[in-house]
């Protein structure tokens, strides 16, 4: 089993652009290096999965993250729209059933994985809803063969699930938990509630991992 986080590098301007025209471009980067960095080492030390962390733009893979867990795969994730970029993710990696889920749903956490990944076992696709229309996660099992569910999709917008799901017209399609990607500054202040601890910077005297 693989699980893929997809990332950009957390350049200021970058990344977040969205959010970062309601809530200031500083405060949107130090979210998303946040989030990033503690989705990252919370998921990736789980013995239960492979994680790989697929990254855009394609020459930052060669180094430029810091503050990674020793080991962890990095890969590319070319060019072309959302839909083109999972879809190549998923045709490339090794067989067997993958996930894959962003790096900004500050309330992702192992035990949601964990169940995705068991109903992806009882079906061909599973998806994990988010209150925007879109989803946070998909998953396939990709046996016997990989499908192409990205056709035509509205992204970034209130059809992107409702879009995916159409061309699984006739395949077995399983639901995980929904949570929240945030984009906007509605969902920053609402997720921020209750995950204040991972997104604001820990107090104390020990050296600060950072991302770059």
């Amino acid at each position: 089993m693989r699980l893929v986080i997809m990332a950009r590098s957390p350049h200021l301007g970058r990344v977040k652009r969205r959010l970062g025209r309601e809530i200031g471009d500083v405060a949107a980067i130090h979210f998303y290096r946040s989030c990033l960095a503690h989705t990252v080492l919370r998921l990736a030390r789980d013995p239960r999965w492979r994680t790989v962390l697929a990254i855009d733009p394609d020459r930052d893979v060669a180094g430029r993250f810091s503050a990674l867990p020793a080991g962890l795969a990095c890969v590319k994730q070319g060019k072309g729209d959302l839909g083109r970029r999972m879809q190549r993710l998923f045709a490339s990696l090794p067989p067997g059933p993958t996930l894959i889920v962003g790096s900004d749903i500050p309330a992702l956490r192992p035990i949601h994985i964990a169940e995705a990944f068991a109903r992806l076992g009882r079906a061909d696709a599973v998806f994990g809803r988010a209150p925007d229309g879109g989803y946070w996660l998909i998953g396939l099992k990709r046996t016997p063969k990989l499908l192409a569910p990205f056709a035509r999709v509205r992204w970034s917008g209130p059809h992107a699930l409702a879009d995916t799901l159409a061309n699984l017209e006739g395949r077995r399609v399983a639901f995980a938990a929904t949570l929240t990607d945030v984009d906007t500054e509605k969902e920053f202040r609402l997720e921020r509630a209750n995950a204040e601890r991972l997104i604001l910077p820990v107090q104390n005297t020990a050296p600060k991992a950072r991302l770059i």
